[in-house]
């Protein structure tokens, strides 16, 4: 039998960087990287490793003997626990620049790319309830802590409403207040959880996938509309209407009132039917002057005030004429694509998935915008040759693929295409870096922008600008 490896300690590690997926990274006594949870750059711990392998060590922090200069007070009582905001004991400003350091990284590491000096990251103005989309899980048994657990007394409150604890996809953190998404989100979560208990509504149960309440989702928009829809795996009619309409009465600013009946084991509704119970099926956002119709399951930028400077930068990247063809490549609703249209001759969108494509253009028609035109399909069967010859050859590609980045055998045809520009729009600058590794034979990498659309995490956007050699 394999003997079982006892965990490390080290004393009096420093804490030199911020690395990948928001973790912290130390150096072992043999020079071998620790990557850590629960420190910020400038601590000085020891160190209990919790995984060992050939190159690096995974562990936790147990002694602080220094705390960094770049520590804040996480403003969230669920800080450490919640999985969501990993970086909230850490100041925003040197959030920012852990952000651009792993753009710039990543680049010059995965890419081995020449490019100029990176614009600084575009901060984000609102550092908390900046989220316009919120998704809550129920759950009659939720995650207990360790206090709770060796306490004696008898725990009769099970039920929750909140976040799944990371790597525990069965046990839910019941949420107080989060400080993600502005009120009345907060309020409302709390009073349906309030109302359920009052009315002995039942809480779902996921790991024997019996129960009600099952999720929570709530929408806001920039013009101050709210959506809010309730997921049930069982359908209890009585007690669901009961539940709607005291939200309804209680909060009558919500704009649209929607639920879904789910008895599938997972809880994706993007194969379900939603129900208007009150108001429209869709809540509007806006932004200069343009309107977009957001449904349950529409794809919307979830910082809407950092997306409006995303589009931005991405729109001045392009350097627009008003004479040329553009291709918008994972257009989702087609909201780049209308953004960038009144400086373009024409704009193609094109998008894998039905629902998306539908709103794109039923948005366009709503902004009376005639010269973007949407399609949809899988991107590496979509465009091809014959798309391209039926459509035209564009002068500028936009693309803003998800975090996996653009399959290879779209990033060579976009090397046939040989456009004059290419603006490339990502989630995830190790992929970018992936895909303009591929490209840079052909293609110069001119400017670089970060823009952080989501503040108390590691996660980072970035556009660059590829220009014809």
């Amino acid at each position: 039998m394999r003997k079982k490896r006892r965990n490390q300690v080290f004393e009096n590690v420093e804490v030199i960087d911020a690395g990948a997926k928001g973790k912290t990274v130390g150096r072992a006594p043999d020079g071998r990287v620790i990557f850590l949870t629960n420190t910020v750059p400038g601590d000085v711990v020891d160190v209990r490793t919790t995984k060992k392998r050939k190159a690096y060590f995974e562990g936790v922090a147990t002694t602080f003997h220094t705390y960094s200069e770049k520590r804040t007070a996480p403003q969230c009582e669920h800080f450490g626990i919640c999985g969501g905001c990993k970086w909230q004991h850490m100041g925003y400003e040197h959030q920012l620049y852990y952000k651009q350091k792993e753009v710039e990284n990543n680049l010059r590491r995965i890419g081995h790319l020449e490019f100029p000096t990176p614009n600084a990251i575009l901060g984000s103005e609102e550092q908390y309830f900046y989220r316009n989309k919120m998704e809550y899980s129920f759950s009659d048994s939720r995650w207990l802590s360790l206090e709770e657990i060796q306490s004696e007394a008898e725990i009769k409150d099970r039920n929750a409403l909140g976040f799944h604890i990371p790597g525990m996809w069965d046990k839910i953190l019941d949420i107080k207040k989060c400080h993600l998404q502005a009120d009345p989100s907060n309020a409302i979560r709390l009073e349906v959880k309030d109302f359920a208990l009052k009315n002995n509504i039942p809480f779902f149960n996921p790991r024997n996938q019996h129960g009600m309440l099952r999720t929570l989702m709530i929408r806001t928009a920039s013009t101050g509309e709210i959506m809010v829809v309730l997921q049930c795996f069982e359908d209890h009619t009585a007690k669901r209407e009961l539940l709607l309409q005291h939200l309804k009465e209680t909060f009558p600013e919500i704009t649209s009132l929607q639920y879904v009946i789910n008895s599938k084991q997972n809880d994706t509704i993007y194969d379900q039917d939603i129900i208007c119970f009150s108001g429209r099926d869709y809540i509007v956002e806006e932004m200069e002057g343009l309107q977009f119709k957001i449904n349950a399951k529409s794809f919307y930028q979830t910082n809407s005030k950092q997306a409006y400077e995303l589009y931005k930068v991405t729109r001045d990247f392009a350097g627009l004429t008003g004479e040329e063809l553009v291709y918008d490549l994972y257009t989702g609703t087609g909201t780049i694509a209308q953004f960038v249209s009144k400086k373009a001759k024409k704009v193609v969108g094109i998008e894998s998935v039905p629902e998306a494509i539908e709103d794109a253009k039923a948005n366009a028609a709503n902004n009376k915008i005639d010269n973007v035109d949407f399609f949809v399909g899988d991107m590496k069967n979509v465009f091809n040759t014959e798309f391209i010859e039926e459509h035209g050859t564009p002068d500028v590609i936009i693309t803003d693929p998800p975090r996996d980045g653009m399959h290879k055998d779209v990033v060579q045809q976009l090397l046939n295409i040989a456009p004059k520009k290419i603006v490339y729009v990502s989630c995830n600058s190790a992929t970018q870096a992936r895909d303009l590794a591929l490209m840079k034979d052909h293609y110069a990498l001119t400017k670089v922008q970060a823009v952080d659309m989501f503040p108390q995490t590691h996660h980072v956007e970035n556009v660059v600008l590829l220009e014809k050699l």
